[in-house]
């Protein structure tokens, strides 16, 4: 959720270019023995770049609005923390709504450390989170950034071309360093909420755990985006902007936070009126993240989702949003590492799902016509035929080059610093005897049709020196979004 001080919004300008010229060194400087797999990798990446290329912004910049909230990140690495409060390795992984004490943050942690899976999760002990922070500023290599994903995804459209609403608030200093194309709607503030991201890589220990793949572990003791406080700005600015696209994130700062009986329902219902009163011809996108209450969940699925016609998620959250779906539990933890075939059930069944409670329900919703899953090794899209999203094929590409971009920090990709771990082919279902379509290096991003929709699904080039993990996903949907409307 982190978008750096310092930075800018314009190292994208060239990207292309560079990876392109990359590319060409890389082939010139290898050794022989690394050959085979360095064409792989450098044609998988010059026809992401060129499918990426192939269409482009209209003279006029897309007009987005995005909302609500933003906080102060604050980087470090997860297991250097957690030796510097002296907080031991538990015997005994487990999952918690919230924290309330150090023991459930060593279970909490490990729980999601040795699969390597993203969470996020509310401190209601102010004491245990002040330390946190404290221990976080002394550690020699912490950065600090701009967060929240609305802030996040508002800073990649401005960097893609785009003119930005930004509903949320920030003290001055982060305000003066964002993109000249962002507007901002929302309050100042003096002293801005702190996030503290636990950064981990493939292969990190903590005792006797081991990440299984690069993530993080996002703790927070947030007492002022769950009041989304920067909406009524937003809401007033919104209807002089007239946005071609609208997107909401930030929700999961509800989750386990303890309201007053029917504030939180009393929010999302103004956000969803908000929505529904959107203008048709304006595309409605909603960001998932990690959410575990149950009561939030249902709020959202009756007073947000059914305003919008996008979804964009991870490989945890769709699984969990099924399973609500479908009348049982929230899932936790889900597999991080899912084959193609089960992603592509999983989305087609949320696809069928949502729009058939939009056949059942009043006027007041939209279809869901596009859903956008990003996984670690690949990006797979569902798009409806005759919808308003456009460029299907290369929004995929770009999303899958956006991934490496942002988790290695650089703008130029660098194929020896990438690798492929899509299957070499894949299974469109996990039903027998479905169809099997290979990976091309040539022409790396599949698409086809079903029903009533285009699915298209393209590796990526994961990078194996990672800069961050956070922020990744706002990133990616973000870069997806853009070439879309």
């Amino acid at each position: 959720m982190a978008m750096e001080q310092g930075s800018g919004f314009s190292f994208m300008k060239y990207g292309t270019a560079a990876s392109f010229a990359m590319v060409l060194l890389a082939y010139w400087f290898r050794s022989p023995g690394e050959s085979g797999l360095d064409n792989r990798l450098d044609t998988v990446l010059s026809s992401l770049l060129r499918a990426e290329s192939k269409v482009g912004m209209n003279n006029a910049r897309p007009r987005v609005a995005i909302g609500l909230g933003g906080c102060v990140d604050v980087i470090v690495d997860g297991v250097t923390l957690l030796n510097k409060i002296g907080l031991p390795p538990t015997g005994q992984p487990l999952h918690h709504d919230y924290i309330e004490n150090a023991d459930q943050l060593a279970q909490s942690f490990a729980y999601f450390f040795a699969p390597g899976a993203a969470s996020e999760r509310f401190v209601i002990n102010d004491t245990l989170f002040s330390q946190l922070v404290e221990a976080s500023r002394e550690l020699p290599d912490n950065r600090w950034a701009i967060g929240g994903n609305a802030p996040v995804m508002a800073g990649r459209m401005a960097t893609e071309g785009c003119d930005v609403l930004l509903g949320g608030s920030f003290s001055p200093d982060f305000a003066d360093i964002l993109s000249q194309h962002i507007t901002v709607a929302g309050n100042v503030v003096e002293e801005p909420d702190i996030h503290l991201i636990l950064e981990y890589p493939s292969g990190a220990t903590w005792g006797q755990y081991t990440a299984r793949r690069a993530n993080r572990y996002i703790v927070h003791s947030d007492d002022h985006n769950p009041y989304l406080a920067s909406l009524q700005d937003f809401e007033v600015k919104l209807q002089d902007f007239h946005p071609d696209l609208l997107v909401v994130g930030g929700l999961q700062m509800m989750d386990s936070f303890p309201f007053q009986r029917g504030e939180r329902e009393a929010l999302l219902s103004r956000l969803g009126s908000l929505l529904s009163s959107s203008s048709p011809r304006t595309g409605v996108h909603f960001e998932m993240a990690s959410f575990v209450d149950e009561g939030l969940m249902g709020d959202l699925l009756r007073l947000i989702l059914p305003h919008a016609d996008s979804l964009g998620m991870n490989e945890q959250e769709l699984p969990n949003l099924l399973s609500l779906l479908r009348g049982s539990n929230v899932t936790v933890l889900s597999d991080p590492n899912p084959r193609v075939a089960t992603v592509l059930d999983q989305m087609r069944a949320l696809y069928r799902l949502f729009n058939q409670r939009y056949r059942d329900a009043n006027e007041d919703s939209r279809p869901l016509t596009r859903l956008h899953v990003h996984t670690l090794a690949f990006q797979a899209m569902i798009v409806t035929r005759g919808s308003q999203w456009k460029n299907t094929m290369s929004a995929v590409a770009k999303a899958s080059l956006t991934a490496n971009r942002h988790v290695c920090g650089s703008p130029d990709i660098d194929p020896s610093k990438a690798r492929l771990i899509m299957d070499e082919s894949f299974s469109v279902s996990s039903k027998e005897g479905s169809q099997r379509i290979p990976l091309e290096e040539t022409r790396p991003v599949s698409c086809w049709d079903e029903e009533d929709y285009e699915i298209c699904v393209a590796p990526v080039l994961v990078c194996t020196e990672v800069y961050q993990t956070a922020g990744g996903g706002d990133n990616i949907s973000a870069a997806g979004l853009v070439l879309q409307i």
